[in-house]
């Protein structure tokens, strides 16, 4: 289950619940914050702490694909049972079931035509609150999603600013600006990393376009983001390489008719465990590129 972006509150509406078990963290799994936490802690309701969905998340991603949600339900128990401190065991269980009743629910919820629009925006973000309120009490609602409630009204707004034709561009400089200080400080570094990470992705894509050396990407990536982020990105297209060529392997031994047998030493010998659960999509991903 794709973990719901804090950067675009509209993805949040496009998970189906054939990916109920699955989590993507873009800086790895979370950690556990709940395995030792009794009705001593600090917080009036040690459940409901701080960076509970994440945590909700990461067991998900660690219960990996499930055939469908009770079996998923069935896996949480045990991780539940190793994360959280047993005066809390009862209610946690509770609540990660009804948060993957909500995720497979969040999959039937159908995406803006236009993620850009600011008034199906609204419609899709009320809908999904409206959806999250059947599932969780006001208390388990704010320490589940108040964060992205704050991220939710900032993306509406630039929204409806960048769409305003009667605006000016110094008057939409200036509006934009403003939406800023409704973020607290962690989440305006958020966003601006954020869109550092759309910047990167972009050069790259125009890189991997236009067949970009390596010599010219180092060089250009360290002017404008580092020379430190750069090497990183450099590792990075190698690791993309070398990803994109066992496939391509792959895909072949697949089009030649290879037998099941040798089809799946294959597999095995050119794909750690991890990159096999991502395998097919991708296969599916490579097939739709070149039609």
């Amino acid at each position: 289950m794709p973990k719901e972006s804090e950067d675009s509150a509209a993805q949040s509406t496009a998970h189906s619940s054939a990916g109920v078990g699955r989590a993507a963290h873009q800086n790895g799994e979370p950690p556990a914050l709940h395995g030792a936490l009794t009705l001593d802690s600090a917080a009036a309701d040690p459940l409901l702490a701080p960076g509970l969905r994440d945590e909700l998340e990461a067991m998900l991603l660690e219960a990996g694909e499930a055939p469908d949600p009770q079996a998923l339900k069935r896996r949480l128990a045990e991780l539940v049972r190793l994360r959280f401190g047993e005066a809390l065991r009862t209610r946690a269980l509770a609540l990660a079931e009804r948060y993957v009743d909500y995720r497979v629910a969040l999959g039937e919820l159908q995406p803006p035509q236009d993620a850009t629009d600011p008034r199906a925006l609204r419609d899709v973000l009320q809908a999904r609150d409206a959806l999250r309120r059947q599932y969780f009490d006001e208390s388990e609602f704010d320490a589940l999603f108040a964060d992205q409630q704050a991220l939710d009204r900032y993306t509406l707004a630039r929204l409806e600013i960048e769409r305003n034709p009667d605006l000016t561009p110094q008057q939409r400089r200036v509006a934009l600006a403003s939406t800023e200080t409704e973020l607290d400080p962690q989440q305006r570094a958020e966003r601006a990393q954020s869109v550092v990470q759309q910047d990167v992705g972009a050069q790259t894509a125009a890189f991997n376009a236009a067949g970009t050396d390596d010599r010219t990407r180092f060089a250009e990536r360290s002017a404008r983001f580092g020379n430190d982020a750069a090497q990183r990105l450099a590792q990075l297209d190698t690791q993309d390489r070398d990803w994109k060529a066992r496939l391509d392997d792959y895909a072949r031994a697949q089009a030649s008719q290879t037998d099941a047998q040798a089809l799946a030493l294959l597999r095995d010998r050119s794909f750690t465990p991890q990159e096999q659960l991502r395998l097919d999509g991708a296969l599916a991903l490579r097939a739709a590129s070149i039609r």
